[in-house]
């Protein structure tokens, strides 16, 4: 942890979200810790603010009743202008409730936006590349989300002598992939309610409807009405990965939901088309940090101490 979070923990000035922020360009970060219990703290945000878990655990009061937790290694991003109130349950002195924000501002959003859509536009039924903000975004952090976190931390905290250019490109590769991630679930939404709105995206709800199954690239190559080439150069630029990825991805995605209601590791293995449980628990602790058992057992214990309240 750097140094300047130390000083912050070390030294705070309120019990309930301790603020220590660093200015950078277009961008500001700040770190958050809570020492107490408390209840319905508002948070609000002028400009974009992407937010990451640190450690402990917070829960989330948003617009049409939107609630839900907010855990380490996850994102939450609030638009311009939202308002939450949050919850610190399980805040102690000996073990702060620890988060993380970066606002970014909508001019820096909308330069890489436009950015985008010059360099790697959508196809014409996808609409463009821009922010979303009635579009939720509470997701997981990939592996390389969270290691482009920590790195931001170090940069806005340290006084390096190119500090502002390297805090720019790590603002930059944050919002495309957050853009990213958005522009995905808005397409399979797209593609839900319209499976044939386009070739692309046909191949999009065929893989999504279809992940017990092997990836068939040359039926994909069919379904999109494209050469294997072209494919593959199309899906990269609209999902940001390989078809296979993808595949993983939301593989991922689902088993992560269906471990979070508590069924059997083995079932939503073999459900998913994973041939073997140690592959399956491989991808899982790769994709979250923990084994697919450890993380439905922490959900088992939270709903049995939720029932004895």
């Amino acid at each position: 942890m750097p140094d300047a979070m130390m000083r912050g923990r070390q030294q705070p000035r309120e019990l309930v979200e301790n603020r220590v922020s660093f200015a950078g360009p277009s961008s500001e970060l700040s770190i958050y810790d809570t020492y107490l219990p408390a209840q319905q703290v508002g948070l609000s945000a002028g400009e974009l603010l992407y937010c990451g878990m640190i450690s402990g655990r917070k829960i989330l009061h948003g617009a049409k009743d939107y609630t839900a937790e907010f855990l380490p290694q996850e994102s939450f991003v609030m638009a311009p202008g939202e308002h939450i109130e949050i919850d610190f349950p399980d805040a102690r002195m000996d073990s702060p409730t620890s988060c993380l924000t970066i606002e970014i501002s909508r001019e820096r959003v909308e330069q890489i936006c436009s950015r985008l859509n010059s360099a790697t536009p959508l196809q014409r039924d996808f609409d463009d590349w821009r922010y979303r903000p009635d579009s939720l975004i509470h997701t997981p952090h990939t592996r390389d989300t969270q290691a482009l976190l920590q790195r931001l931390v170090g940069t806005f905290t340290e006084n390096l002598q190119d500090r502002d250019l390297l805090i720019d490109l790590g603002i930059s590769e944050l919002v495309v992939r957050m853009l990213r991630q958005q522009t995905r679930t808005f397409l399979l939404s797209l593609c839900a309610q319209n499976p044939e709105i386009n070739g692309l995206g046909a191949a999009f709800h065929y893989i999504e409807q279809h992940l017990d199954q092997p990836l068939d690239i040359e039926r994909l190559c069919k379904i999109a009405c494209m050469s294997r080439s072209r494919f593959f150069s199309e899906f990269k630029k609209h999902m940001g990965c390989t078809p296979l990825e993808f595949q993983q991805q939301l593989r991922m995605q689902l088993a992560r939901e269906r471990l979070q209601r508590g069924e059997a590791v083995t079932r939503v293995c073999f459900d998913l088309g994973f041939r073997h449980l140690s592959h399956f628990s491989r991808r899982f602790h790769q994709q979250f940090g923990v084994s697919p058992k450890q993380y439905r057992d922490s959900f088992t214990v939270k709903q049995d101490w939720a029932q004895t309240e």
